[in-house]
């Protein structure tokens, strides 16, 4: 009986752990890949997102991975998220975005659908 109250101890102490540490704000999307601010004309793929401000970091969120998963609704659209996760790349700034993250078309149509226009969104650093 012990060892289980602390397996469920060890469990409850890591959702909160991980729960502290994620990052929410708001996703929107983009169709273009280039330009970007931060590789120029070179293709990153598909699986890119442009950045705000708060996240810029002077440059310094170039090539960094973020895994976006959409939490919820930002307008009116009724249950936007399709479930799931995203990893994507930042490889632009993106600093009159209505959003934390710009993510390209295919990320967001990948955890959302696109009719949103706008989600709810948890973002983790990889």
């Amino acid at each position: 009986m012990r060892m289980k109250a602390v397996v469920v101890v060890i469990f409850v102490i890591s959702l909160a752990i991980s729960v502290a540490n994620a990052n929410t704000g708001f996703a929107v999307y983009h169709t273009h890949r280039t330009p970007s601010a931060c590789y120029g004309s070179q293709d990153n793929g598909p699986w890119i997102a442009g950045v705000s401000n708060a996240l810029w970091n002077g440059r310094g969120a170039c090539g960094r991975y973020y895994r976006v998963t959409c939490i919820g609704g930002a307008n009116l659209a009724p249950h936007p998220c399709k479930g799931g996760s995203v990893t994507v790349k930042v490889t632009d700034l993106c600093s009159s975005c209505a959003g934390d993250i710009n993510l390209s078309q295919e990320a967001f149509n990948s955890i959302a659908d696109l009719r949103a226009g706008k989600i709810r969104v948890r973002y983790d650093p990889l």
